[in-house]
This record gives C-alpha cells, sequence and structure tokens, in this order.
C-alpha cells in the first residue's frame, strides 16, 4: 500500500462527476485555493484523532455538495503519512497503513499531528512517560521543525502536542493540550505560555487542540480558518458533527490579529472577547491596561487594524451568529445578549457585517430540528453561501 504512491495526496474518484483534476482545477479557480493537509499516523494514543480530522478534510466541499445535489469542490487534498511509510500501532486492536513515508509527502500547506505516544496498555503499566512518548515517534520531531522552517502550519491535538513541543514550535507561544497532561507539559517545556482551559488556540501558525474529542473540533476549526464559515458549517451539518463550541472560537471568523507584540493590547483583546457582551467604557478600559486613551485608541489600531469600538461590534456579531445559529431565542433575545438593548441598531448592524438580516441568517444556518414526541415533521434548512459586507461602524464612543 505504500510503494509506488507519488505524489502521495490522495485523488479520489466520484462516479459520474467528473475526473478529480478536473474538480480540484474548479477549485483552484474558486476564492481559496486546494492545500494540501498531511495527516501523520503515529505510534500509540488514539486512532480517531488521526481518522476524523482526514475525513473531515476530505469531506470539506464534497459530502455536502453531494448530498444536495451539486458536483463536489474539494477544498483540502489530503495523505496520511508515518515514519518510514510503516503501519503505525496505536492499540493492540488496531494499526493504522499510511499512504506514503514522511520523506515522500510532498511540500504540504498543513500538517495535522493526533494524540500519540504510548499505547494504553503500556499506560496502565508504567503511567504517562513524555520521554517514552517523544522516543516512539523520534523521526516526526525534526521532519516537523523543517515543514515549519519553510511556512508549513503545523496543528497538534492532545498528547502529540508534545511532539510540537519538543520540536520548538510552541516556545513563546500559546498551546492547549488535554487537561490531564498539562502538568507535565508545563515543566517539560516552560517556554510555552500553556493554556489547558482552551480547548483550541490559535498562534498563527501553530494550533493546538484539546482531548480526543477536539480533534473534530480543531479540523473544523481549520476547515473554517482555511477556507470559510459557510464551508466548514456545510462539512458539520454533512457529517453530522457540532461545531465547536468555545469561546475562542465562537470568533474565529473575526480578525482578531493577535499575533503583534503589544501585550497591553493583547490584554485588552483577551479582556474584550470575554466581556464585549458587557457595557462597557473605553475610558475604564484603558485604565485597565494602564494607558490614557489617546495612547490606547492608537495603539488598538495599529495593533488589530480595528479601532475598539468596531472591534467590539464584530465581536458582538460573531457572538450573535453562533446563538442564532444554536438556539431557539427570538432576534431582540439575541440582541440583548449580545449588549445591545436597540434591537433596530443590531439588526443594521449584524446585516452590515453578514450580508443578511438576522432571520435569514438563522433561516440558513440555524440548528437542525431534532424530533420529539409529540412533535410535526419539520422539513431541514439548507445552509446556503451569504454575500459577505464588512465595513466601518461608525465613530468611536463608549459602549
Amino acid at each position: 500500500m505504500v510503494d509506488g504512491l507519488a505524489p502521495c495526496y490522495a485523488k479520489p474518484a466520484f462516479p459520474g462527476l467528473g475526473d478529480y483534476d478536473k474538480l480540484e482545477g474548479q477549485s483552484r479557480q474558486g476564492e481559496f485555493p486546494m492545500l494540501r493537509v498531511a495527516v501523520l499516523f503515529l505510534n500509540g494514543g488514539c486512532a480517531s484523532t488521526a481518522l476524523l480530522p482526514m475525513e473531515i478534510f476530505r469531506n470539506a466541499g464534497v459530502l455536502w455538495n453531494l448530498l444536495e445535489g451539486r458536483a463536489p469542490v474539494p477544498r483540502f487534498r489530503v495523505t496520511t503519512a508515518s515514519v518510514g511509510g510503516e503501519p503505525a500501532v496505536t492499540d493492540k486492536l488496531v494499526s493504522l497503513t499510511p499512504a506514503c513515508a514522511l520523506e515522500k509527502v510532498e511540500r504540504p500547506d498543513l500538517v495535522f499531528v493526533p494524540a500519540g505516544g504510548l499505547p494504553l496498555e503500556t499506560l496502565v503499566h508504567t503511567g504517562y512517560v513524555i520521554d517514552s512518548v517523544i522516543e516512539s515517534n523520534a523521526g516526526v520531531v525534526p521532519w516537523l521543525r523543517r515543514w515549519a522552517a519553510e511556512g508549513t502550519k503545523i496543528a497538534g491535538v492532545c498528547s502529540g502536542v508534545a511532539l510540537l513541543a519538543e520540536a520548538g514550535l510552541l516556545d513563546g507561544k500559546r498551546a492547549t493540550t488535554h487537561w490531564g497532561l498539562a502538568d507535565v507539559y508545563r515543566q517539560r517545556f516552560p517556554a510555552v505560555d500553556w493554556q489547558p482551559d482552551y480547548l483550541i488556540t490559535d498562534a498563527g501558525d501553530v494550533f493546538c487542540g484539546g482531548g480526543i474529542n477536539s480533534a473534530a473540533d480543531l479540523s473544523l476549526y481549520l476547515v473554517e480558518r482555511f477556507g470559510s464559515r459557510d464551508l466548514a458549517l456545510e462539512c458539520a451539518k454533512a457529517l453530522l458533527i457540532e461545531m465547536p463550541r468555545t469561546w475562542q472560537v465562537v470568533f474565529a471568523d473575526v480578525a482578531l490579529r493577535t499575533d503583534h507584540h503589544d501585550e497591553g493590547i493583547r490584554h485588552a483583546q483577551d479582556w474584550l472577547r470575554q466581556h464585549c457582551q458587557k457595557p462597557i467604557s473605553m475610558d475604564a478600559l484603558a485604565m485597565r491596561v494602564g494607558m490614557s486613551p489617546r495612547n490606547f485608541l492608537r495603539r488598538f489600531k495599529d495593533a488589530t487594524g480595528h479601532t475598539p469600538l468596531s472591534y467590539i461590534h464584530a465581536l458582538r456579531v460573531a457572538m450573535a451568529k453562533r446563538l442564532l445559529e444554536d438556539g431557539q431565542q427570538t432576534v431582540q433575545e439575541v440582541s440583548q445578549a449580545v449588549g445591545y438593548d436597540d434591537v433596530m441598531f443590531f439588526r443594521g448592524l449584524f446585516k452590515r457585517h453578514t450580508g443578511v438580516c438576522p432571520t435569514e441568517y438563522r433561516t440558513r444556518f440555524g440548528t437542525l430540528p431534532i424530533a420529539r414526541p409529540g412533535s410535526r415533521p419539520v422539513s431541514p434548512r439548507a445552509p446556503r453561501m451569504p454575500t459577505v459586507a464588512r465595513r466601518s461602524v461608525g465613530p468611536q464612543r463608549d459602549l
């Protein structure tokens, strides 16, 4: 299965829907180029943290279109790889045979590192020994370091994050991992800013996920990050997977610009993301981070590209979108929940940011109905691609 696969990125066939190369060409002519993704198979760990990302990336732009009777437009060209191209033994019951060896992978745009390290039986007898985890996948570390140096984005989940840290890719950056491993990782990798309370961290070029199930959350986040919100929603609905629910993922479609070096503004951004739905005084926020109001406004715009007010509006709209997708609140209730008592102002702001009114957005992207005893059948709502218009939202003022 390993020999003769060069290039090793998969080219699946879609019966009755034309040649995959033609479909790939259509993708490249679209708004987003087709990205190459390499999902690693590691010894030890959990097979699902490799297989779920593989399925999500391969189905993005494909399965939903097929279900809707449209030609698929794949967005990710996916391969799987392991050290030496050998089957990765994740458990005594499971081994995963990759498409190729690491050295045969053509330059990837994104690498996904699953949980890996020690089989369950070994963990029972020895406990979690981080040196053994790294040694069992030693060939992966220099390979990650090489591709990261050439600009490839690297993502890791659960115990696989240890390999990113060992490669030095997380030094000075925020990262998360399984909560049960956080203390061990803090001791072994003190240069990393460990944030285990977060399900997902995004450091711009390196992405981390928490426990086992966060492999799906991180994968959908990356589909949205490198594709679009619509693409991720359609993929999630086609696969019957819930979209990520943590607050930092809620704001995934907002250009947060945290890759700057102004620590005071980063603290302000963190505070705003957690309190944006509350009344906010710009003077008080400036004082909170030790700046004069005028200096705060200037530095915030320089660091983020937004005024504080437009930044808050963008965060609130992002939060409103999730409430409209997930719940049964009225538009007025959503407006108040995100910080706007004036529902007419909220409707206008929402439409300026998304191109559609809140009610239409709910119709397109609301959760599918749940059949309960006594309920009547309801036709499921199919999401469509909205026109997105992002504009400045007025002069600076307190909210």
